[in-house]
């Protein structure tokens, strides 16, 4: 059996693999569990995820990816492998292509990086691509033409914006606030308003049944449980959306400041385009209730949400495999 050619979405909250001829096959958590007294990897994925704020002290949940990098490349190395292995795409006679997804401002340091761990991990040629250009065709964009396309692809560590036309990158920009950052908002309001320690699991789920980014938009209320900073034992609040909006707003504004200094870069032909045809949310950002309507009230143009906008950037690696011998994906050299 021959290896196959692979698309790999290495998100910093979800790792998504792509295999040529069979589409999205893995969708897990970018989590390592690791013993620290033996240095042991115990669980990946799904598995490790699950024992995120609930494993005794030698055993420690590891997020090898921040911000769209490698943040610790042995456990980045171990979790391609496991899941390489568990959709057992390695031939006998060849190792597969590897196509990987990157933020657009990442250095070469960075960019190395990503390559050696996914050559390590079992893959014969690794090409590196940009995020918002694989999500933008993951979208069902059509980016190949002359004309502009405008896409925001918000992650969990990252947000890219940018502007595509003639199947590449015109003007982009890449910012460290995105979903991660939403989950440590949330967390940290709760503390300093109510005095109460909630995990990082209750943040996230805080901000996909109660958190809007536009006013006014949703009303809906939580109960949620923590420890309390004061006396230590465990407590119960009812937490509202408005809380939410408020806790989430400095962040969301760091988002569309960075979509508008992209406009202002974009030359007035191409901003032309983008006003007839949108701007595409994509990743799992784009389902932070309200954040579309926000970014169009904000940028006077429509914006739309992708069709599962957190298979957009996968589903994009699919169809660039497809083409990877017709197109001039830029693979980097050591």
């Amino acid at each position: 059996m021959f290896g196959r050619d692979i698309g790999i979405d290495l998100g910093t909250a979800n790792v998504l693999i792509y295999v040529k001829g069979s589409g999205i096959v893995l969708d897990e958590p970018s989590v390592v569990a690791l013993d620290t007294t033996t240095n042991r990897v115990l669980a990946v994925g799904e598995e490790a995820f699950r024992m995120v704020g609930r494993t005794p002290g030698n055993i420690v949940a590891i997020r090898p990816m921040k911000d769209g990098v490698i943040a610790n490349f042995e456990m980045t190395e171990s979790m391609l492998k496991h899941f390489m292995d568990k959709i057992q795409v390695k031939g006998f006679l060849s190792k597969p292509r590897i196509l990987i997804c990157c933020p657009t401002n990442i250095t070469s340091v960075e960019q190395k990086a990503i390559r050696q761990a996914a050559e390590k991990s079992g893959g014969k040629n690794v090409y590196l691509e940009e995020e918002p250009k694989v999500a933008a065709i993951g979208a069902g964009m059509d980016i190949f033409q002359p004309s502009g396309n405008m896409v925001v692809d918000i992650g969990g560590g990252t947000t890219d914006v940018a502007v595509l036309s003639m199947g590449d990158v015109v003007t982009a920009s890449s910012i460290k606030v995105a979903g991660d950052r939403f989950d440590s908002d949330i967390l940290s309001y709760i503390k300093k308003e109510y005095k109460l320690l909630i995990g990082e699991r209750t943040s996230e789920e805080i901000k996909k049944q109660v958190a809007t980014v536009f006013p006014g938009a949703r009303s809906e209320e939580m109960d949620i449980r923590g420890r309390d900073m004061i006396s230590g034992l465990p407590r119960n609040i009812t937490i509202s959306t408005k809380e939410i909006e408020k806790a989430l707003v400095e962040s969301v504004e760091y988002i569309v400041q960075a979509a508008k200094q992209v406009l202002e870069k974009t030359p007035p032909e191409l901003s032309a385009d983008i006003i007839d045809k949108g701007v595409m949310l994509t990743g799992g950002g784009a389902l932070l209730h309200g954040m579309d309507t926000l970014l169009a009230e904000e940028l006077k143009i429509p914006v739309l949400i992708a069709e599962e906008p957190m298979h957009c950037v996968a589903r994009g690696t699919g169809i660039i495999l497809e083409n990877l011998d017709k197109m001039s994906s830029k693979k980097v050299q050591l």
